[in-house]
């Protein structure tokens, strides 16, 4: 008996059901939510896509295929990529003012000239409730040459804006180190070409605005000064359209490293009396001195050199060679500094005279007898500055030295590291592209072009990266390559200097070209 009844009970299902209202515009049961309302009804009374535009022009190059980003800006897309749907997204105004949930592309006729983008979105309407809504936006594609065709077809050049950097003095060095500053920070991205004169470099840009953004940097790493000007090249007057060529000027002050300079009695007070007779230990965003007598340092902006201009007494293409006899330290040190009492005789007399020179150096720390030192012998230097005929009562001494060198040897041929060059286009003619120079108004060729790359300034720049540490870390050097060294190794039979600084292997980049 108590089997039966065991058998007989069955279990109970309890089901819930969820409670149900009634639409208050059509009166169909619904689940509750905060409007009341059925989805319907929602979507008969709103329309979250009202405000978005469902027809759009896009504008297509037929030549690069080129797809037109307002306002200057072209870009190449693929048929029904992520690159081209992006970009018809971006075209849509009032789209940031909703949540965008899905957007795929609608299969159309390749050679139809249309484009659909089927989008999915969502806003939040009556009271905290979320309505999705899918639409379609239609992209009629219409004809419409880019610039660079234009300028191509017509023959015209593609540039906008051109930077002209200019130094006016007689060695390369301080372009040189500049152009490894370019390369390390790619300024010159957005360059279409790159010529070089006897006095600098001319960048050509496809806009004025990357003009500018080059034009900064210079500011930024150099103490440059601009100058600007525009040519008309063409106007519509049917649409009020213009279209000009600039060029900037950018102006490098003729003052380079290990230079010698005259301070003027103005600029002397500013810094606090230094000088007059001071060296340049650094060109950058400012002017960097030295008195070698004092050891006092002074920094000139490049807003007040301009302001108050001046030029070198010597530049470093007068540096001599002394030997040095004897050296002793006076006590007195400032940074890497250190002042010292050093006799020294020109490297050229010694065997034929016994003239000897008694000097007071701030880089005594560096130097010890049989060492070579390169400085200024104003001894036998002819100069003309009016700002030194200014100070009357100061005594000239013979010789001032600048820094520590080594015996004159090849050393490319056991050098491990290479830089890095920014690739120059030659001219084709020069008649036809010459460049209206906004510093003195007058047409420069590209005949001169071949006097920029002046080797032995080349090899001197080398030396002073291998000798000066600070000057290295602005700068890449990337290892050679074994057929590099392979090719600079052969037929050396110089032996090796001990004392010449030697950079190490952890200051070297790899050279990594898109082949490998």
């Amino acid at each position: 008996m108590d089997t039966d009844q065991s058998n007989s009970l069955e279990p109970v299902v309890v089901t819930h059901t969820l409670p149900t209202i009634l639409c208050c515009t059509c009166g169909i049961p619904i689940s509750p939510n905060p409007s009341n309302m059925c989805v319907h009804c929602i979507r008969s009374r709103v329309d979250i896509t009202e405000t978005i535009p469902k027809q759009i022009t896009l504008y297509f190059c037929k030549f690069c295929s080129k797809y037109h980003i307002p306002p200057s800006s072209w870009v190449y897309c693929e048929p029904e990529s992520k690159e081209l749907l992006s970009l018809c997204i971006a075209r849509i105004r009032g789209l940031n003012k909703l949540h965008l949930v899905d957007a795929n592309f609608i299969w159309t006729e390749p050679h139809s000239k249309r484009i659909k983008v089927k989008l999915t979105v969502q806003k939040e309407v009556f009271n905290h409730t979320i309505l999705q809504q899918s639409f379609i936006v239609e992209y009629h594609v219409d004809y419409q040459q880019c610039y660079d065709c234009r300028a191509k077809s017509a023959k015209m050049e593609p540039w906008e804006a051109v930077v002209q950097v200019r130094q006016r003095v007689d060695h390369k060095k301080t372009f040189y180190y500049l152009e490894q500053l370019i390369l390390k920070h790619n300024a010159h991205g957005n360059a279409l070409s790159l010529k070089t004169l006897r006095d600098g470099l001319d960048f050509y840009f496809p806009n004025k605005s990357a003009a500018l953004q080059f034009v900064e940097f210079l500011h930024r790493v150099v103490p440059v000064r601009m100058k600007n000007s525009d040519h008309l090249v063409s106007h519509d007057p049917h649409n009020t359209t213009y279209k000009y060529k600039y060029s900037f000027s950018a102006e490098l002050p003729p003052v380079c490293r290990d230079d010698l300079v005259c301070l003027p009695k103005k600029v002397s007070t500013s810094l606090g009396g230094l000088g007059p007779l001071v060296l340049v230990t650094k060109v950058s965003q400012n002017l960097c001195f030295i008195d070698p007598w004092t050891l006092q340092t002074g920094e000139f902006s490049g807003y007040q050199y301009w302001k108050n201009p001046f030029s070198s007494l010597l530049s470093c293409r007068r540096l001599v060679e002394f030997t040095v006899l004897d050296c002793e330290l006076t006590g007195e040190s400032q940074g890497k500094y250190a002042m010292g009492d050093v006799t020294v005789c020109r490297s050229s007399d010694l065997g034929w005279t016994d003239r000897q020179f008694y000097v007071r150096s701030h880089i005594a720390k560096f130097l010890k007898s049989g060492d070579i030192v390169l400085g200024y012998d104003l001894e036998n230097a002819n100069y003309n500055d009016s700002a030194l005929d200014a100070y009357r009562s100061l005594q000239v001494p013979d010789v001032i030295l600048v820094r520590k060198t080594y015996p004159a040897k090849n050393r490319a041929k056991r050098r491990r590291f290479k830089l890095k060059r920014l690739e120059k286009k030659k001219q084709q003619q020069a008649t036809t592209t010459a460049v209206r120079d906004t510093n003195n108004d007058m047409q420069i060729d590209q005949h001169n072009e071949d006097e920029y790359d002046n080797s032995q300034d080349f090899e001197e720049f080398l030396q002073e990266l291998e000798q000066d540490p600070e000057m290295r870390a602005q700068v890449d050097l990337y290892k050679k390559t074994n057929e590099d060294q392979v090719s600079t190794t052969q037929n050396s039979e110089e032996e090796d200097d001990d004392d010449y600084p030697q950079v190490g292997v952890e200051e070297l980049l790899e050279d990594l070209h898109l082949s490998e």
